[in-house]
């Protein structure tokens, strides 16, 4: 097996990965990064979870110009929780690098999405709708293009954004990498890569087992109006350590974490009528194992990477029946085994053989526990689990347990760029100019962010100084 070290990247590169815990490069990484460093157009079929994010945001993280002040970097994905995830990714694959990344999508303000693309940025991560719209706005200037990414191009064509990615490509200067993920290849994106891909290698890797093989599917024949209570039997009995149970509407969503709240369990709602900063905190207090219960609709249904989920629980059947398989995807991922309860009302029997006959699978119909099965788990439930969230281990907790953010009370309007704020901190003793990480500068205030474990160091020396001969404020940064 190769090692990361055998692929030609930098330092700062391979010090980012190994903090983040990537031992060798998965088939996918070991596949695609070497193409990509020589700089071939990709098209990969790959399944969730293989570590394809990696697979490109490595080689790219690499390539970047670091003093090209337009962004050079376009990733398109078709949820906003994805492109924040692969936001994230690429924040701290370049984190020693100091690459800046911007995550652009719906339902957040686009004043604070203007703001940071104002600034130098390196890689723009977006869902088709709104990259479209700053494009056209040209707040989102494309010009500099090297590298685009198409990430679940088959999803975006059941969402039905595949026009809109054709629009931003013709926006695209012509010379630039494409790179093509997905899990499937239908027609139409066998098509779009014909038509704006050079020449693309077909990277295709099988999965080492079937989802089939790792998730136990079961499901259990319920009244609408019992549900609820059958949920209580199997959490007792199953006793998840981390599950996620959808529901088809944000209605729904809403009164089964009321209900469960209620009813003592550690639980959080996630849906599309929320707030994006909202969405945001909830994901990433569930990856982190802060609560147990994740109760979503389908947004949270593909392309969402946590730790050790034991349990999907479809609350709700799904109506498209490739829903089935993406939320059962949650579970069985890394090597473990996991479990997929679905509810069936009788009406609803149809929509489950449905399933069956789509994907060939066998979905076994559970006994409902006993009373005396119930009266037993529950025993063991409350005293081993409840409220007992276990903490998950958090891919970027090394990488980070190093750094400072500090924030700094002048900006934009105070004349302030981000070279004035390197200089002043690199000009404190004890700390060198590769010490200073990534610079964010906003109207009334900047934030710097300090590696090396020297933001002691620097708090206390910035006590004493002036940034452009004003005097400043500086403390560590609220989260």
């Amino acid at each position: 097996m190769s090692e990361f070290k055998d692929l030609g990247l930098s330092k700062e590169i391979l010090g980012a990965i190994e903090k983040l815990g990537y031992k060798n490069p998965s088939e996918v990484q070991e596949k695609v990064i070497p193409l990509i460093l020589k700089n071939k157009d990709v098209m990969a079929k790959s399944q969730t979870g293989s570590g394809k994010t990696a697979a490109f945001a490595i080689p790219i993280s690499e390539k970047i110009e670091l003093e090209e002040k337009k962004p050079q970097v376009l990733v398109l994905a078709p949820t906003r929780e994805l492109a924040y995830q692969i936001k994230e990714d690429f924040t701290n694959i370049g984190r020693f690098k100091r690459l800046r990344c911007a995550a652009i999508f719906g339902k957040q303000s686009v004043s604070v999405q203007l703001n940071s693309l104002k600034q130098r940025v390196h890689v723009v991560v977006g869902t088709p709708g709104r990259t479209f719209d700053l494009i056209e706005r040209g707040a989102l200037d494309v010009s500099k293009i090297n590298y685009l990414v198409i990430d679940e191009a088959d999803e975006m064509l059941n969402m039905g954004f595949i026009d809109q990615v054709k629009d931003i490509i013709k926006k695209l200067p012509k010379k630039k990498l494409t790179l093509l993920f997905s899990a499937t290849l239908p027609e139409e994106i066998l098509e779009l890569s014909k038509k704006y891909m050079k020449e693309p290698i077909n990277i295709e890797i099988k999965a080492k087992s079937s989802v089939t093989d790792r998730v136990n599917q079961i499901y259990y024949e319920v009244e609408n109006d019992k549900k609820f209570d059958l949920l209580n039997k199997l959490i007792y009995v199953e006793r998840p350590e981390s599950a996620m149970i959808f529901c088809r509407t944000k209605e729904n969503v809403e009164k089964l974490t009321s209900r469960m709240k209620a009813k003592g369990y550690s639980c959080n709602a996630l849906h599309g009528g929320m707030l994006q900063a909202d969405r945001t905190n909830i994901m990433n207090s569930f990856k982190m194992g802060e609560f147990i219960f994740l109760v979503a609709t389908d947004i949270a249904a593909r392309g969402i990477d946590v730790e050790n989920i034991t349990h999907v629980i479809n609350y709700d059947i799904p109506m498209e029946k490739e829903s089935y398989v993406h939320r059962m995807g949650r579970t069985g991922r890394a090597g473990n085994r996991g479990t997929a309860i679905t509810f069936v009302t009788p009406r609803e029997h149809r929509f489950l053989q449905e399933i069956e006959e789509t994907f060939e699978l066998s979905i076994i119909k559970g006994e409902i526990p006993s009373a005396e099965q119930v009266e037993e788990g529950r025993e063991i439930y409350n005293k081993t689990l409840k409220n007992t969230a276990k903490p998950k281990k958090v891919k970027n907790k090394e990488i980070n347990k190093e750094i400072t953010k500090i924030y700094i009370s002048a900006g934009r309007k105070k004349k302030i760029r981000p070279g004035d704020i390197a200089g002043t901190v690199s000009s404190i003793s004890g700390v060198n100019p590769e010490d200073v990480g990534i610079i964010d500068i906003q109207d009334n205030f900047s934030y710097v962010e300090i590696l090396s474990g020297k933001g002691k160091l620097v708090l206390e020396g910035l006590k004493n100084k002036t940034i452009k001969g004003k005097t400043i404020r500086a403390e560590k940064a609220q989260k």
